[in-house]
């Protein structure tokens, strides 16, 4: 399968449904994360910062970074509803981590225990992946923490700008039946 195909299905599976779906890209998700929030989502910060630290961040290389969008998934612009497609490589022991450090009181659009399981049962494979990558903010092998991290600012900081975050599990890249395993919810959230 190739790099991209997973979500295509999906937004083809959300299409079909009459759920139109665009490519995610909003200012208050940028390249310094926590870094360069706006106050509407100061309220994420002290957790990002706590998340930060546990997965080694390095200050000032995040600091460094521009204000340039992060890319996401994809949204559904008449809601406001954000979607996630998570395949293998976001089940690692890093995002076992950042989960393990929200605040019991998190509202997440995911099951917090099954995405634990995932982790837990795809660790083996997904922290070998990428696991040499070097990425800015994470030091020398940390594209696998950088990217944990990533996904925690979309959980923690969506919802803190009134923004509902649905993550759909393809940790077999299969995006026709992740779109299936959340389609009710999608669409009770996209008002279809």
């Amino acid at each position: 399968m190739a790099r991209g195909d997973c979500e295509l299905a999906f937004c083809a599976a959300a299409a079909e449904d009459g759920i139109e779906l665009t490519r995610a890209k909003v200012p208050w998700l940028n390249q310094r994360g926590h870094l360069g929030l706006p106050v509407g989502a100061s309220a994420a910060v002290p957790v990002m910062e706590e998340i930060f630290s546990a997965l080694g961040g390095i200050d000032v290389e995040q600091a460094g970074k521009r204000l340039t969008a992060l890319p996401g998934d994809f949204v559904h612009l008449p809601t406001g509803v954000f979607i996630e497609v998570d395949e293998s490589q976001h089940f690692t022991s890093y995002r076992l981590t950042t989960l393990a450090l929200y605040p019991p009181a998190t509202v997440l659009g995911y099951d917090l225990d099954e995405y634990r399981e995932l982790c837990e049962r795809w660790v083996p494979r997904s922290d070998r992946y990428r696991q040499a990558k070097a990425a800015i903010g994470f030091g020398s092998g940390g594209r696998q923490r950088q990217r944990a991290y990533h996904d925690a600012l979309r959980d923690l900081v969506n919802p803190a700008m009134g923004h509902t975050l649905i993550r759909a599990a393809a940790p077999d890249r299969d995006g026709s039946a992740a779109y299936e395993a959340v389609r009710s919810r999608l669409r009770v959230a996209c008002g279809v």
